[in-house]
């Protein structure tokens, strides 16, 4: 049960639209395409740069508004003030940055000396608690005086 002489050449021969030729043609084409856009519009870049400013018409009717050739000067001269308030807010929050890193810096710094504060007394205390004598037993002083600490505390609270 395999396929029928006419059925597989009829498989072979249909189009599978699998060309390599018009494939790469279609890729070259693109490419050209994208390579004349580029071109062109470097080239308008170029004559709009290049090309003198076009010169206002006075307005015959000031009373009527902006005329459509004022506008873009309009919008010129509002970025130019957008500039300097941007870099002003830039700088600004910069500063607010800076401080509150400056802020949080200081409260870390704090909060280490605290902790190299108590393990210092905590190492104090722990070798006082270990202490012994030359026969080896526990030096009761540093025990006692521990223990009257803590006693005091637990009343004063």
């Amino acid at each position: 049960g395999g396929l029928s002489l006419a059925a597989f050449a009829n498989a072979k021969s249909r189009n599978t639209g699998y060309n390599p030729a018009l494939i790469k043609k279609q890729k070259e084409f693109y490419k050209n395409a994208k390579l004349i856009s580029k071109y062109k519009r470097s080239k308008k870049q170029l004559n709009q740069s290049d090309g003198p400013p076009p010169l206002p018409l006075p307005n015959p009717n000031p009373k009527e508004g902006v005329d459509a050739n004022d506008a873009p000067k309009l919008h010129s001269k509002k970025k130019k003030r957008v500039a300097p308030s941007l870099k002003d807010e830039y700088e600004k929050k910069h500063a607010e940055d800076e401080k509150a890193k400056k802020e949080r810096e200081a409260i870390i710094q704090a909060k280490r000396e605290e902790q190299e504060k108590s393990e210092a007394r905590r190492k104090d205390l722990r070798e006082k608690m270990f202490k012994k004598t030359r026969s080896g037993q526990p030096v009761m002083k540093y025990r006692i005086q521990h223990l009257l600490e803590t006693a005091l505390e637990i009343s004063n609270k």
